[in-house]
Order: C-alpha cells, then structure tokens, then sequence
C-alpha cells in the first residue's frame, strides 16, 4: 500500500509550491520519494542470492572461469539496481530539492554519482 504525503516546498523567491508523491521520507530540506522501492529491493535480493551461490561456487572448487562469469552477473546486477536507483532519485529527490532550493542534495548526488561511477 503506498503512502501518500502531501508537503509544500518555499522558493527562494517565497513561491509555495503543494504537490504529493508515493512512497517517501523527508532528509533535509526535501522529500526523497521512492517509486521503484520494491523493485529495487527485489533486484537486490536476486543479486545478493546469486552472490551466494558464487560463494558457494568458490567453496566447491568450481572452475575459476565459471566462478568469473557469475561474479561479472552479480556485478552487472548492482550496476543495473544502481541505475534504477540513480533514475529515480533524479526524477523524485533532485526535482524536489531544486524546487526548495536545497544545494546540499545536488552536492551529494555529485559525490555519490563520482562513488557510483569509480
């Protein structure tokens, strides 16, 4: 069941702007409004049951090469979940912080697309 909030953003220019979004939690000055929370949560439930069964592999002595591919799976499988995060936190939380002028939200989205990207 998604959770509805309604909350006002002040401008700069002392503009008030009401909107609502789904599922969300308020960090600073702005809303961060999840939309693909169960998908991302379920990815990353796959990804870390694929984790384990390369852990598993390793410990059977599976042949390096095949143990290779899988890890390359789960890697590419958090890349895509971070993705999937990435996006909506640019369509939800940054559009919320621009719209109240929270600066501090677009630094941190800097530092953490440089961490993302490494």
């Amino acid at each position: 069941m998604d959770k509805k909030q309604t909350h006002t953003h002040i401008k700069e220019d002392g503009t008030e702007i009401i909107h609502s979004h789904g599922e969300e939690q308020v960090h600073g000055n702005h809303t961060h409004s999840h939309q693909n929370t169960k998908a991302v949560l379920a990815r990353l439930s796959r990804a870390s049951g694929h984790l384990n069964s390369v852990k598993r592999m390793i410990e059977d002595g599976k042949d390096c090469s095949e143990v290779l591919i899988q890890l390359a799976a789960v890697i590419a499988a958090l890349n895509n979940t971070g993705k999937v995060i990435l996006k909506d936190h640019l369509e939800h939380c940054i559009v919320d912080a621009v719209e109240s002028g929270d600066h501090k939200a677009i630094e941190n989205l800097n530092k953490a697309i440089d961490s993302f990207m490494k």
